[in-house]
């Protein structure tokens, strides 16, 4: 199956992670798995400081990996960012769908989250829909675009979207793929 990085922006505190957090789950009842990427646009530190991990960075490794029966997580040095291509190339390789929280600017398609209590107006509107790869709306207000609209509660039925039309899958009783 063909891996696909879907956008979810929003401006701050329009709810974008609590979407991410209802879609996920959406996504592998379709029996699709799932990766997500955390775009942060500043320097942020996951270790903390007084822990073997941190120590050992401090120390100068370039790269630490902690690892437990449960998860591994690693902390590595870079010299540039790196692309969100990139990231689900390398590290998210083995996943049908990528859900990156953030990059506005990215090449891939997006699902904008707009809650009118937080922002005036939304980051995509008709002028930019194209140019920004707009494949949805998630909001509690009318927003004039012409992609397909959700409710901010409908993560089942955007999960379906994005099995349609970006998998082909078809539902007659049960979600099959369409070869």
């Amino acid at each position: 199956m063909t891996q696909h990085i879907f956008c979810i922006i929003g401006k701050k505190k329009a709810g974008k992670t609590t979407f991410l957090e209802k879609l996920v789950p959406e996504l592998q009842k379709l029996g699709l798995t799932v990766g997500a990427v955390k775009h942060d646009a500043h320097t942020f530190e996951m270790d903390v400081k007084g822990k073997d991990s941190w120590r050992l960075k401090q120390a100068g490794a370039e790269t630490v990996v902690v690892s437990s029966p449960e998860r591994v997580a690693m902390i590595q040095s870079v010299d540039r960012e790196r692309s969100l291509e990139e990231l689900a190339e390398t590290l998210l390789a083995d996943k049908d769908v990528v859900l990156a929280e953030g990059y506005f600017n990215s090449d891939q398609p997006k699902i904008e989250v707009f809650r009118q209590e937080a922002h005036d107006h939304p980051l995509c509107g008709r002028n930019n829909q194209q140019s920004k790869k707009l494949i949805a709306m998630v909001s509690n207000q009318s927003v004039a675009v012409d992609v397909p609209k959700f409710g901010l509660d409908d993560a089942s039925e955007v999960a379906v979207h994005i099995a349609r039309k970006y998998y082909g899958w078809v539902y007659s009783g049960m979600w099959a793929t369409h070869d």
